[in-house]
């Protein structure tokens, strides 16, 4: 990516894809407003960058904005002098939540306060949303075999006979806010939607995210079994580059990206596999080696709320398309090999297996 003097606002500016965003976008010679909840982990952000491989000089093209995404203070001031907006920041529960309000507002009037604001200053041209898979292949009976997901689908959010979490709901209405927002009141301003799944690759602190506990709790011992649930992987590192490209290609305008590797999907087992495979055995003791069984986490859902959340896709394979990414925008991801292995050998170098 050429280096250019344009100016990026980057919400969720301490989240995990939001910091590989920052990373590549001043490494390409941007300069970043990166907007943060509190100013307490800004210094770690920095470190984040340096650990990336960001120069000092490249860390200084970042200034940081505060913000809340239930307030309006602050965001127009972050989007002064702003060419384009990475709207990464969302709600990203561990848990279903006791009231799906907790997710859905942030997510929903967040979304629609950063595009007021965006709008309001009138240098940006385009704004790329940081969607979900989960607002595209949720609320659906099972497909048949062979059918892929892609850009064309929306999440059935009144399928009564599925399940559809809190986290689908809040990515799905807000993404549908802000197609809306963009259709009535845009004023020329463009979207463009950025759709992973489970994203891996490398962390870079001591933090870890939410999409890569999984393998950290696999390489330490905390899953009793290997559940038959197929997952949908993206590097990191790709899932920020297709942000990028998306924010610059012109044909990228109106347009919704699914972010998956080639794999399109994978199950526990293949990543356990790939875990135990490609490292160290010292490193893969922990790892699981029985099967649990679909009727006994059917059960278990019916008590426990995390388990309740992977019971809509036990044996039920999703695959995802990813070519529209790699035909529009010239995007080449990464294996989800490569992903999940980026991911543990990242955590070690961190202590966290």
């Amino acid at each position: 990516m050429a280096p250019t003097n344009d100016t990026i606002l980057i919400t969720g500016g301490t989240g995990f894809v939001a910091t590989h965003c920052i990373l590549q976008a001043i490494q390409a010679g941007y300069t970043v407003h990166a907007v943060v909840r509190s100013r307490a982990r800004v210094d770690q952000v920095r470190q984040s960058l340096r650990n990336g491989g960001a120069s000092l000089a490249q860390v200084k093209n970042v200034k940081f904005f505060e913000a809340d995404l239930l307030k309006d203070e602050g965001w127009e001031g972050a989007c002064q002098g702003c060419g384009y907006v990475l709207h990464t920041a969302t709600p990203m529960p561990k848990v279903e939540p006791k009231h799906e309000r907790e997710l859905i507002v942030p997510a929903r009037e967040g979304t629609l306060r950063v595009l007021r604001a965006a709008k309001k200053v009138g240098t940006v041209k385009r704004v790329v949303l940081t969607s979900s898979a989960t607002a595209v292949i949720s609320g659906h009976d099972i497909r048949p075999a062979g059918r892929t997901w892609n850009e064309e689908d929306w999440t059935n959010l009144d399928n009564r006979r599925v399940h559809v979490t809190a986290y689908a709901k809040s990515k799905t209405l807000a993404e549908q806010a802000a197609w809306d927002f963009i259709k009535q009141e845009g004023n020329g301003m463009q979207l463009a939607t950025v759709h992973p799944y489970l994203v891996l690759g490398p962390i870079l602190d001591a933090h870890v995210p939410s999409s890569v506990e999984l393998p950290m709790l696999l390489l330490n011992g905390k899953v009793p079994g290997v559940p038959r649930v197929p997952i949908s992987v993206a590097d990191v590192r790709d899932v920020a580059d297709l942000h990028l490209r998306a924010m610059i290609h012109p044909d990228a305008a109106g347009q919704r990206f699914m972010a998956t590797s080639d794999d399109q999907v994978i199950w526990v087992q293949d990543m356990v596999d790939i875990l135990r495979e490609g490292l160290p055995q010292a490193e893969t003791k922990k790892l699981p080696v029985r099967a649990l069984p679909n009727l006994l986490l059917r059960l278990v859902g019916f008590f426990d709320a995390t388990t309740r959340l992977i019971v809509p896709y036990l044996g039920n394979a999703m695959p995802i398309s990813n070519a529209k990414a790699k035909t529009v925008l010239d995007w080449k991801p990464r294996t989800a090999k490569d992903a999940l292995l980026a991911s543990a050998a990242s955590l070690k170098k961190h202590g966290k297996v």
